[in-house]
């Protein structure tokens, strides 16, 4: 616990912080006597969890109830934050909650997606690694995803949003890892989030978000979290799960066009399929 805090410091900022993988890394951080900022939009669950934090690991915490899409949402986190040393930052809000068809949706929606996964990390990124590289230690996850990797029907403005994360944890990577910064872009494949269920269940795929039938190739919260900590310290990239590592070899030896035609074949996976 020791080497992880004297690492990347007392205080982390989680982005997403509410359910899923976001919560699986506040719940580790905490128990790396880390003290945690939540964030996500909804400030009844996140008090509920940082109390639950705080009980179990007797660290600090801090909830900031906030919509990552709003313009100023960088400035405000900022501003809520500049009385502590952050020197961990994880981004991993910016789910699409839809999984349809571009056009099927106003521009906004997309609009939306783009404030989120690039504006905002791009800001909170060039703000938070400035102090990070003056005491020379730190740590940034970026959590991108398998869509990152090409283009596929009903994740337009998602995948393109991931493929921006993606390359920027690597050349974030690129220049501050001598400055004693680790950045990782964490790539995550299918994962068995609330998120997820929720959106199987409204695409009819299951008959509820609290049905405890298993996701076929689904990774836990827990497994992401635990395979990012492990490879922060190398970077620049880490695709999560071995369905994912040698997916991503098989369509990084295509041709771009042909992996465009391979994904629109394969359809949307556990989407398509009927869990209960």
């Amino acid at each position: 616990m020791g080497e992880f805090k004297d690492r990347y410091g007392s205080w982390a900022l989680v982005a997403g912080a509410s359910e899923g993988v976001g919560l699986a890394f506040a719940r580790a951080l905490a128990a790396q006597q880390v003290n945690v900022v939540l964030l996500s939009r909804r400030q009844s669950v996140l008090d509920a969890e940082a109390a639950q934090l705080r009980e179990m690991w007797g660290i600090d915490t801090r909830t900031m109830a906030l919509d990552l899409s709003e313009p100023d949402a960088a400035r405000v986190i900022a501003e809520r934050t500049s009385d502590l040393e952050i020197g961990m930052f994880i981004y991993c809000a910016g789910a699409d909650p839809n999984f349809g068809h571009f056009l099927d949706a106003p521009v906004e929606a997309a609009e939306s997606m783009v404030l989120r996964n690039c504006m905002v990390p791009t800001q909170l990124c060039h703000h938070l690694a400035q102090s990070m590289v003056e005491r020379g230690r730190g740590g940034i996850i970026l959590v991108s995803s398998g869509a990152a990797l090409v283009g596929a029907r009903r994740m337009v403005a998602y995948s393109a949003s991931k493929a921006f994360d993606l390359v920027l944890g690597e050349a974030l990577w690129a220049e501050l890892h001598d400055s004693g910064v680790d950045v990782l872009s964490l790539v995550l494949g299918l994962t068995d989030t609330p998120a997820l269920r929720r959106l199987l269940v409204e695409k009819g795929n299951l008959a509820s978000a609290e049905d405890d039938v298993m996701i076929p190739g689904a990774s836990t919260p827990e497994e992401v979290v635990s395979e990012a900590f492990e490879n922060l310290a190398a970077g620049p990239t880490w695709f999560v799960g071995e369905v994912l590592r040698e997916g991503s070899k098989a369509l990084g030896s295509m041709a771009r066009n042909d992996a465009v035609r391979v994904m629109l074949q394969a359809g949307a996976g556990v989407m398509d399929q009927k869990l209960s």
